[in-house]
């Protein structure tokens, strides 16, 4: 039995889509459930020929053994997650907690009509800040109050729990990164609600004392969406001249691109409760690592990398991305 929890080291678009998916196939859990925000987050998996970009369902879909949930604490757009139902033919997989809060064409509205929230922050315009508002208020609508949701609902924390009493596997998957984290992130330049790992526990219902790992992903070199604060940012020249060009799943703004930032890991790490650190984007620190499975595959350019990052971290590198492609991993766990 075991149960781990995935979640950003640094802005998000660190590539947890992809570390969920091969932890998945390799761990075979019997659930994957979603913490975070909300469908303001998207996650590719890049599988073959194939790049799915979702929002609401978990990132493990991939993994056929899976069943998957949405926690309590996450907000659902139904008109997203009917779309990625069909999108991903899981309609017999897919379990929404009955207590979701519901994301309304007003919460849209809302979020793209305030100058604030829109020129200021940056928001992703998806409804979520003010959705989470009317959690607050009292007054939201839950996953249990709509006709349409009724074939999905379940306890998720209670089937989580009692999967991991009849010792199964389990993964939690978190959203967004821990730069943009509510407590403990650039505010005001951050999402509505904390990002970290006891957040991810809190919103599938799973006590601190049943989490076996946390793997924390770090990308080698960090982006941000957005506005806000971003320390290490290089210029749009100096992403070009290393071959780095990236845009977000969900809103499609090219991403700002950074170099590594070892005070923010060994802080993120430390908040996290980091156990198992994964890194992605290795390919861009030496091209030569494209594609490696094997870590005997790795330069010496790469590995010095690796090695200051842990170092930064203070906790192993065990998962090691060298491309897009989901079998494109070094896994020494």
């Amino acid at each position: 039995m075991s149960c781990i929890i995935i979640v950003g080291g640094f802005f998000g678009d660190e590539g947890k889509g992809k570390i969920v998916a091969h932890v998945a196939h390799k761990d075979k859990p019997s659930i994957i459930s979603r913490g975070g925000v909300g469908p303001n987050a998207g996650h590719t998996v890049t599988v073959g020929e194939k790049e799915y970009g979702i929002r609401m369902i978990p990132s493990g879909f991939v993994y056929p053994g899976a069943r998957l949930m949405v926690g309590s604490g996450v907000l659902v757009d139904p008109n997203v997650l009917k779309k990625e139902i069909d999108q991903l033919d899981v309609d017999d997989r897919v379990f929404i907690d009955k207590r979701c809060s519901i994301i309304e064409e007003e919460h849209i509205k809302q979020d793209k009509g305030n100058e604030h929230l829109s020129k200021t922050i940056g928001s992703t315009g998806t409804g979520c800040g003010p959705a989470n508002v009317a959690r607050v208020n009292r007054v939201a609508k839950q996953a249990k109050d709509l006709p349409e949701l009724q074939k999905y609902l379940i306890d998720a924390s209670y089937e989580i729990n009692s999967a991991l009493d009849r010792g199964e596997n389990v993964i939690l998957e978190g959203t967004q990164g821990f730069g943009i984290s509510l407590y403990f992130g650039t505010y005001p330049f951050v999402t509505s609600k904390d990002t970290s790992a006891s957040q991810i526990a809190a919103d599938n219902g799973v006590g601190p004392t049943r989490i076996d790992d946390v793997i924390v992903v770090f990308k080698a070199y960090p982006t941000r969406v957005g506005e806000g604060p971003f320390g290490t940012e290089m210029t749009r020249e100096e992403s070009m001249d290393l071959g780095i060009q990236e845009f977000g799943t969900v809103t499609h703004r090219e991403r700002r691109i950074g170099v590594w930032d070892g005070e923010m890991a060994r802080y993120s790490a430390m908040v996290n409760g980091c156990t198992i650190a994964a890194i992605t984007g290795i390919d861009h620190v030496d091209p030569a690592c494209f594609g490696a499975t094997d870590y005997s595959q790795l330069t010496e350019k790469a590995l010095e990398f690796i090695r200051k990052a842990e170092k930064d971290i203070g906790a192993p590198v065990k998962l090691i991305s060298t491309g897009p492609e989901m079998t494109q991993i070094i896994d020494i766990r």
